[in-house]
């Protein structure tokens, strides 16, 4: 049975907070195997009109935070703790039919694989005008035309003709461009981007950015940005969180992370990343090891298993003591700032021109 409680140490926001407020935040399921502890104990911040983007390999706890955001969880088998805030309201109070209310209207999200996303038995038009009748009463002409509208607004030629057709008729572009419609019909006030640019190539994957930030400035909307992809979230955020083993272990502005990285595996990251400047013969370093498994995590640092300068750090920290991240421009990296100078950032500036 889901637990939502909220921890006595997190701060109340006030009404000058961000949008998006998530205070300690701590999901786990359970399965035959144990307690998996997919997110533990993460905060941030998201304000209107502003882009966030969350970095990670698979199973860093991307998409399980933002499921939660939008109340999308097995109520059986998950254990969720800590604050999750939207506009002032929490979230984790709310029932279900409180979130419905929510989801779709005030948030929404374009999911991964819009070719499962969408359902194959409905067109692309009653899938885009049926959250906008639910939530704004709008009759069936009226939701017709605020579909054809959206198509239009994504670069869906002839909206008219299109708006009738079935998922399995469009491309995987336009599947993706259907999917950012449907998300934004009643103008969600957060859209959470899962990969929103997965299998696409790369000039359809420029087209879907650039549409994303043309809607952002249209509606205003606060986007969270998931993807594998750093140079997405160059393109795209304005903010970046970089997440390991269910934990936030970097956060700061775009540019002062990918120029500055001040976490191993943020440095790790970068360095398996190509580089138009570096040599096209040169072999990327790829990060050592596998992640740690989320039914067990390490006592200390998670990363410290993977890391190559957990030898500079005295008394065997890395290893029994869970490094702390700060609010701000901030890494949980008990490395000193001369210690990561010296040991990584020299190395990686190159690669990033």
């Amino acid at each position: 049975m889901t637990t939502l409680t909220k921890t006595e140490d997190v701060p109340a926001p006030t009404e000058s907070d961000a949008f998006l407020s998530v205070r300690d935040l701590r999901v786990q399921f359970s399965t035959e195997d144990g307690i998996v502890k997919a997110v533990d104990g993460l905060s941030f911040d998201l304000k209107r009109g502003q882009t966030l983007g969350i970095v990670g390999e698979s199973g860093s706890g991307k998409s399980v935070t933002n499921l939660t955001v939008l109340g999308l969880h097995n109520p059986r088998t998950t254990n969720i703790t800590g604050s999750i805030r939207l506009d002032g309201q929490e979230v984790t109070d709310l029932k279900d039919k409180e979130l419905e209310t929510l989801r779709g209207n005030k948030m929404a999200m374009i999911f991964q694989d819009a070719l499962t996303a969408l359902s194959p038995y409905y067109t692309i038009g009653r899938q885009i005008s049926e959250p906008f009748r639910k939530h704004t009463g709008a009759s069936k002409k009226e939701a017709r035309d605020r579909a054809i509208e959206m198509l239009g607004k994504v670069g869906i030629p002839d909206p008219k003709r299109r708006v009738d057709d079935y998922p399995h008729q469009f491309s995987g572009g336009m599947r993706q461009r259907a999917m950012i419609a449907m998300s934004l019909v009643c103008n969600p006030e957060l859209l959470i981007a899962d990969e929103p640019t997965t299998a696409l190539d790369v000039t359809v994957q420029a087209q879907i950015l650039d549409l994303l930030k043309d809607l952002q400035q249209e509606f205003g909307s606060a986007i969270i940005m998931i993807t594998h992809d750093l140079g997405v979230v160059a393109n795209m955020a304005d903010d970046l969180l970089v997440m390991y083993a269910g934990r936030a272990v970097e956060r700061g502005t775009v540019r002062e992370v990918l120029q500055k990285p001040s976490h191993p595996y943020t440095v790790g990251l970068l360095r398996s990343m190509p580089s138009l400047t570096s040599d096209v013969n040169e072999p990327l370093t790829p990060i050592p090891g596998s992640p740690p498994s989320l039914l067990n995590p390490p006592p200390g640092c998670a990363f410290s298993a993977r890391c190559s300068y957990t030898d500079l750090v005295a008394g065997g920290l890395c290893t029994s003591e869970r490094p702390h991240l700060a609010d701000g421009r901030a890494a949980a990296c008990h490395l000193t700032a001369e210690q990561k100078q010296q040991a990584f950032f020299e190395t990686i500036q190159p690669r990033l021109g």
